[in-house]
């Protein structure tokens, strides 16, 4: 089969958030409930005539104008508000495939007319469709009025037990002042019948709830079987950013560089990178959840940010790669964008791989899991082991030790005016001269392409050969 055609290369990807594939027409609840959950969700396909081994089985001689017409009759009597689904047909390499194709609705929530709204309201997980808590079919329904949960006022709460010093310090730092004017404009409060009242924002924002909490570990390994280090962090969010970085900078490496004359130190993982995909977790995760909270894990491997709540608004992991922004916390995203935190709105992601790709890291990964948004930064693990194993020393939270910020072994000449990378290429030959092109690159957490022009800036130069072609060895030039 080719993948030339786009709903095949969709098809061949397997299920997801967006797609679902059935062999045959699936019964009429069954139908409703994954028409209910793209329309609450991001929108789908469900494509009939695939199995479940996505293999194209077509519609087996069935009257198509039938289908349709049970499909738009199960459409009407089952769903509530009424959807509008386009059904077609679609020739994929000769195979006849029904698509009931499902925008993403505006007249949240869609629900199971038997059952109700309450026990009939259906959302989109991964690839699975999920009954929706009562907390997110108000999320639903806030989406519809084009309101945030962090705009809603929290009646609880008065405002006069409240010290908002921690806020109007941030404020000053940055030669701005927090009164009353402001904090009604950024919406920290909301005015009822002349009474001021806080919102969930100030509340979050201030720490005051007690699942605005950022947990911190650092494990053994490569899994959460044993932990070495474990931090909770509470307070404001601002205080929660500082000392989550904090904790990061004391587990991972510093590298050493000399450029010209100076030194220079910087960590395995670009620190702008980390910092930005930590202001994206703050800002982005869902705080009308109360029972979770912001997760960091640190492994042998990887960097780990766990954010609770999935994309906001209907938003897939294509759209993010696109630069397409939405905002779930206004008050928060206003906030840090009056502080300076936010730069330009949509950009995030894409700076956080630009600095990484630029270190020469390899490019981290943003994915939606469940209802989890997860970033994954890959740490130069392996390739600190192969310079452990060159006699040079390697410090946690310090710096590469021994001779790799100017020469290695000082058996190579002018080798400080080597680029870090080609530092790196050097350590690894001398720890292993017949290692392979794809464990190098493994190690050093980049791809071979790239990989192999450092070693052609080797050569060229002339601190390396290669003897016996592709199944010999490097030789490092005395």
């Amino acid at each position: 089969m080719s993948s030339k055609h786009p709903l095949l290369a969709e098809i061949l990807q397997g299920e997801s958030k967006i797609l679902e594939f059935k062999a045959e027409l699936p019964k009429g609840d069954q139908l409703a409930k994954t028409l209910i959950a793209f329309a609450n969700t991001s929108g789908g396909k469900l494509v009939i005539g695939v199995d479940n081994n996505q293999q194209l089985v077509g519609l087996r001689n069935a009257d198509i104008f039938d289908l349709q017409d049970k499909i738009a009759s199960i459409v009407h009597e089952l769903c509530s508000p009424n959807l509008l689904p386009e059904i077609y047909i679609e020739n994929v390499t000769g195979t006849e495939l029904l698509v009931v194709e499902v925008s993403r609705g505006a007249l949240l929530p869609y629900y199971l007319k038997p059952k109700g709204r309450e026990q009939g309201t259906y959302i989109r997980l991964g690839a699975t469709n999920r009954q929706a808590s009562l907390d997110y079919i108000q999320e639903l329904e806030r989406q519809r009025l084009n309101i945030s949960f962090d705009e809603q006022i929290d009646y609880s709460q008065s405002l006069a037990s409240l010290d908002l010093t921690s806020l109007q310090v941030r404020f000053s730092q940055t030669g701005k002042v927090l009164n009353d004017d402001k904090l009604l404009n950024l919406r920290l409060i909301r005015r009822e019948q002349g009474r001021d009242y806080p919102t969930h924002g100030l509340l979050i924002l201030l720490g005051r709830y007690e699942h605005v909490e950022t947990k911190c570990s650092r494990f053994k390994g490569n899994t959460m079987a044993v932990f070495l280090d474990k931090k909770e962090y509470r307070g404001d969010l601002f205080y929660q950013l500082e000392q989550t970085e904090l904790f990061i900078k004391n587990h991972l490496h510093l590298k050493a560089e000399i450029l010209g004359l100076q030194r220079t130190e910087s960590y395995e993982i670009p620190m702008p990178a980390i910092r930005e995909a930590l202001v994206n977790a703050v800002l982005h995760r869902d705080y009308s959840n109360f029972g979770r909270d912001i997760k960091v894990g640190i492994y042998d491997d990887m960097l780990n940010v766990v954010s609770p709540g999935g994309l906001p608004n209907g938003l897939t992991e294509a759209d993010l790669q696109q630069g397409r922004s939405e905002i779930r916390n206004r008050v928060l995203a206003r906030v840090f964008k009056e502080l300076g935190y936010i730069e330009q709105w949509g950009s995030g992601i894409g700076r956080i791989k630009a600095m990484c790709r630029e270190a020469g890291n390899a490019e981290p990964k943003i994915q939606e899991r469940g209802d989890f948004v997860d970033w994954e930064f890959y740490r130069l693990e392996h390739f600190d082991n192969a310079i452990s194993e060159a006699g040079l020393k390697v410090e946690k939270g310090g710096s590469i030790g021994g001779s790799i910020g100017g020469s290695i072994g000082g058996s190579i000449p002018d080798e400080a005016d080597l680029t870090e990378r080609q530092q790196q290429v050097l350590a690894l030959i001398k720890a292993d001269s017949q290692m392979p092109y794809r464990k190098m690159a493994e190690c050093m957490g980049i791809n071979e392409s790239a990989l192999k022009k450092h070693l052609n800036k080797l050569k060229e130069a002339g601190y390396i050969r290669r003897i016996g072609g592709t199944r010999g060895y490097w030789e490092v030039k005395q």
